[in-house]
């Protein structure tokens, strides 16, 4: 039987082979004007109870699932006691169960302890997905988010060292035309002091208009330019790094720091062949 989805329903494109649980519905924040994945959804937890019957059915329908993704927005904020019960519950419902993931925000993965961390990671919990967007917090305030980038650097470090993996999300394009070049270093700064394990790279689409009053979109190729003033900005030890979603101008992956001056070449590159669109954003996720 599969699980019941309540829509909408979200996961990262590296979660498609993943069996879905909703521990909740909506996103406990919901306040990023960037965002509108979750907009006019009232946040509910699901109970315990109804979540666990849930598993337990569809571990009878499908006991070879190796990995499963948790919904919907920042499940670590429900906190340690009962992400550990659930964590239990598919243990125990999935035999051959080696990965679950999450999405989580920094100022959540700050509430657990080293000592909570590691024993989810025995739990079979494996990477979060965190948002940092940008590394300029007086960007992050103008959008809405209420994460501080200091945390949420020191959130990342500290999943990684209690053995976690954490795949971190840019939005390119965020900072407009106004806040475009800080934006650029201050989140290369941020990533520099984080060292996620994976890194994407995402082309702000403004689904629920301006984020601010002064935003002004970027056009494709100056996108594409912003892109290639983080990735110089970047040393990275040990990264897989993607910028292949849709909504980007150019399907890109390296492995920093190996591959760091052949994604340099190749953005500088497209920006010297004139196919980048100069005066307009190009084509947009909705347009396809």
């Amino acid at each position: 039987m599969t699980p019941h989805y309540v829509e909408p329903l979200f996961r990262p494109p590296a979660e498609a082979g993943s069996l879905i649980f909703q521990v909740a519905y909506g996103c406990p924040h919901n306040g990023c004007r960037f965002c509108g994945m979750y907009k006019g959804v009232p946040y509910r937890l699901r109970t315990e109870e109804e979540l666990a019957a849930e598993i337990r059915r569809a571990g009878v329908a499908y006991p070879r699932v190796r990995r499963i993704f948790l919904a919907d927005g920042d499940v670590m904020a429900i906190g340690f006691d009962r992400v550990h019960r659930i964590l239990a519950e598919l243990g125990a419902a999935f035999p051959f169960l080696s990965r679950v993931s999450s999405y989580a925000n920094g100022s959540s993965i700050a509430r657990y302890r080293e000592s909570e961390l590691e024993a989810l990671r025995g739990l079979k919990l494996h990477t979060l997905y965190v948002g940092l967007e940008t590394g300029m917090q007086q960007l992050l305030d103008r959008v809405g988010k209420t994460e501080r980038v200091a945390e949420m650097v020191e959130s990342v470090r500290r999943v990684q060292l209690c053995g976690l993996r954490a795949s971190v999300m840019v939005l390119l394009g965020l900072g407009g035309r106004r806040y475009g070049a800080e934006h650029a270093a201050r989140t290369a700064e941020a990533l520099n002091a984080m060292q996620p394990r994976l890194l994407s790279a995402l082309r702000f689409v403004p689904v629920l208009g301006s984020p601010y009053p002064e935003f002004e979109l970027l056009s494709e190729r100056e996108t594409a330019a912003e892109l290639l003033a983080m990735v110089e900005g970047l040393s990275l030890e040990r990264t897989v790094f993607r910028a292949n979603h849709n909504s980007n101008p150019l399907p890109l992956e390296a492995r920093f720091p190996a591959g760091r001056e052949a994604l340099i070449l190749e953005l500088k590159n497209a920006l010297a062949s004139g196919r980048l669109d100069a005066s307009g954003p190009g084509i947009l996720p909705a347009e396809l």
